[in-house]
């Protein structure tokens, strides 16, 4: 059964936070997925992971993209997992597939968006119903993560 957490941003926007956890996936020797909310967030990350730092990107593609099935993270906005993710997140509210051949699922929410956090709220409770083990991190003041549930 997939570890599933839930990360609360309070202190930082998701185009600050995800690429470094992107990073440590990679740095852990996971391929990573990231479903999006829309095809509009998708591109805008896709962007993003070329110029996240000015000394290095981090490597991706789009699963409508050739290649799909090699890239280490695959950016999408359905339940593709093209490139065999072993981690999966999911961003703007997005409704997972089945998760059950996942090893990690992170959920990522807005605390300053009213309909992310009544959609994150939502699926904690189906998926907490369902039996599964949940964690609940928020942002500290320094942008750290710190386990609360």
């Amino acid at each position: 059964m997939a570890e599933l957490l839930f990360y609360h941003l309070t202190e930082s926007r998701l185009e600050e936070a995800l690429p470094p956890l992107l990073e440590k996936s990679l740095g852990r020797g996971w391929r990573v997925v990231v479903q999006t909310g829309s095809d509009e967030r998708r591109d805008a990350l896709d962007q993003l992971l070329w110029t996240w730092r000015d000394d290095s990107f981090l490597p991706h593609g789009v699963e409508s993209a050739e290649h799909a099935n090699m890239q280490p993270v695959l950016l999408c906005n359905s339940h593709s997992n093209a490139n065999n993710a072993s981690v999966r997140f999911l961003v703007d509210g997005a409704e997972p597939p089945d998760l059950v051949s996942y090893d990690r699922a992170v959920f990522m929410f807005d605390g300053h968006d009213q309909e992310q956090l009544e959609a994150a709220r939502g699926q904690w409770k189906q998926l907490k119903g369902a039996g599964h083990d949940l964690t609940y991190w928020q942002q500290t003041p320094d942008r750290r993560w710190e386990r609360k549930a």
